[in-house]
């Protein structure tokens, strides 16, 4: 796949782009940051309206560390097509990273409307909901979950847990159970 996709990264700006962007992701993936950045920013130089190259360049920003400088790719990516789901979902991450709860509570609730059934996106709804100490918002997020993954212990068991810190042993029980 790396192959192929090279060779396209010499035609015009549009394929290179696409075959760029696409071999960010690979690099990524494998975690090989250095080559998902340089290909991020060959993506992003040859098509700036490109969401996916811009989503990626952020994916390699934030795994720098650079949470600040990620959200802005992300935005920007938002700003080209607001239907982009992945840059949605990680300004949420890089907004809980940075602590502006609200803010990313605010991109997975807009996720949930687009993708309601997503685990991951159910799934960080409760996490906000616990950050915020809000227990019932959170276990309401998690039935939701259990919903769609109905044996994922990592779930059952924060259900029992917050079950439990709300003193309600024997939901605590029935979940730890399963």
């Amino acid at each position: 796949a790396l192959e192929t996709l090279k060779v396209f990264e010499k035609k015009d700006s549009r394929v290179k782009s696409a075959a760029a962007t696409n071999l960010s992701f690979l690099y990524y993936l494998g975690n090989e940051l250095e080559q998902a950045t340089n290909y991020a920013d060959l993506a992003v130089n040859s098509d700036r309206y490109n969401p996916a190259a811009l989503t990626n360049k952020g994916n390699t920003v934030f795994a720098n560390g650079d949470c600040e400088k990620a959200a802005e790719f992300y935005k920007e990516a938002l700003r080209n097509d607001s239907l982009c789901t992945e840059a949605l979902y990680n300004l949420g991450l890089a907004y809980k990273k940075l602590n502006r709860i609200d803010e990313a509570l605010d991109c997975f609730l807009k996720l949930h409307a687009i993708l309601p059934n997503s685990a991951q996106v159910l799934y960080q709804l409760a996490s906000m909901y616990q950050i915020m100490e809000d227990p019932n918002q959170a276990i309401e997020w998690l039935l939701q979950l259990i919903s769609v993954v109905p044996t994922d212990p990592h779930v059952l068991s924060k259900l029992g847990n917050l079950y439990d810190t709300e003193g309600d042993k024997s939901q605590a029980f029935h979940y730890y159970c399963e």
